[in-house]
Order: C-alpha cells, then sequence, then structure tokens
C-alpha cells in the first residue's frame, strides 16, 4: 500500500508553502487545506497528501530528506525543475537519464531549507 501523507517542518511555513505551490504546479498540487502560520496541506485532486509545517518548542527545520513526486511524462520533469529554479531551489542535477535502472528520468533541487526535492518520470 503507498503512504499516506508525509510531513516536512520547515523553517517557514509561509515561504515554503509558496515554493512548493509554484515548484510541484506542473504535477497538478496546489494548496488543498492550509492554516495559515501553522501548516500546509498540497495535493492533487483536492487530496493532500504533502504537509509543510513551522517547527515547535525548539524543533529544527527538517535537514536532508531525499522526497521523490512522480512525473506522468518528461516534460513534467523539465517543467518542475523550472519552476523550482525560479521559486528558489538550487539546483541538484538538471533533467535527465540516471543510471538506476532503464528508463528513468529525473531531475533534482534542493528546496529552502536543503533538502533533495526529485521529480522522476518511469
Amino acid at each position: 500500500m503507498p503512504f499516506h501523507h508525509i510531513q516536512l517542518v520547515v523553517s517557514s511555513e509561509k515561504e515554503a508553502k509558496k515554493f512548493y505551490v509554484a515548484a510541484l504546479a506542473p504535477l497538478g498540487y496546489t494548496d488543498v487545506h492550509s492554516v495559515e502560520g501553522v501548516f500546509s496541506g498540497l495535493g492533487v485532486n483536492g487530496k493532500p497528501d504533502f504537509f509543510l509545517r513551522g517547527p515547535k518548542d525548539g524543533e529544527s527545520p527538517s535537514k536532508g530528506v531525499h522526497i521523490a513526486f512522480a512525473a506522468e511524462n518528461r516534460e513534467q520533469v523539465h517543467q518542475f525543475y523550472d519552476a523550482a529554479l525560479k521559486a528558489g531551489a538550487k539546483d541538484n542535477g538538471g533533467p535527465g537519464e540516471r543510471d538506476y535502472f532503464p528508463g528513468y528520468y529525473a531531475a533534482f533541487v534542493r528546496d529552502l531549507d536543503g533538502n533533495n526535492v526529485e521529480v522522476v518520470h518511469l
């Protein structure tokens, strides 16, 4: 069974939401359900599965997390990469074939907190 949702603790919920809404728009992600300053729930077709929230009680933001989103086609990989860079991401590997296994086409960026965000088409 696939996972139900994932949550990142981010240094700024407001800035992270702005970033991820822009970066994941090519995949159909939108802000589905958010409480400003508390959490943001992003998802596709009205179902949030990617949550962002600011740190509580001295928590540190998530660092070094690697999360991969599925793309429907290679064009979405390119669109994500371009949108993410425009929204403030740092390049971590432009769109292209990877040697993980045949047909693995992906792009990687570092989000505003340094997490490794991948979009992959198989």
